[in-house]
């Protein structure tokens, strides 16, 4: 698991104070950034020089809690499955002042090449890394058998 601490910004909450929903997509995008940072480069390499690309074909989210202007959240990020092309990243986004979950998300992303954009087999040091953060509770054995 990877952890980002993240501060809610004044540009983050709706009339309510409370963090607008679709925010909870670009906290996750800005967890997933930083869960790549191991890599060679990070992310921005990833993307940018070797051209491979992670884009969301499928997210889920639910909301336990409301986060107010001026609180944080720590995002824990981790694997749920991991295919030949594609894997699930879990999002779990608690309060860090009281430890209540506020938002849950699941990612699945595609390994694309960004030039020709097509799915690609996704990289070894990609595959390792997700490896490296795969849920106790699942299956090596099944990390190779989905597309």
């Amino acid at each position: 698991m990877v952890c980002l601490d993240r501060p809610i910004k004044f540009e983050d909450v709706d009339a309510a104070n409370i963090v607008f929903f679709a925010r909870f997509l670009n906290y996750a995008h800005e967890a997933m950034e930083q869960f790549f940072a191991p890599l060679e480069g990070g992310y921005a390499r990833l993307i940018l020089e070797r051209r491979i690309g992670l884009p969301a074909v499928r997210v889920e989210a639910d909301y336990a809690a409301p986060v107010r202007y001026g609180q944080a959240l720590r995002i824990e990020t981790s694997v749920v499955r991991i295919g030949r092309r594609s894997a699930t990243l879990r999002y779990r986004m608690h309060r860090a002042h009281d430890g209540v979950l506020s938002a849950e998300l699941r990612h699945t992303v595609v390994t694309t090449d960004l030039v020709q954009l097509v799915s690609v087999p996704m990289p070894e040091d990609v595959r390792a890394l997700l490896g490296a953060h795969l849920e106790p509770d699942q299956a090596p054995s099944s990390a190779g058998r989905r597309a």
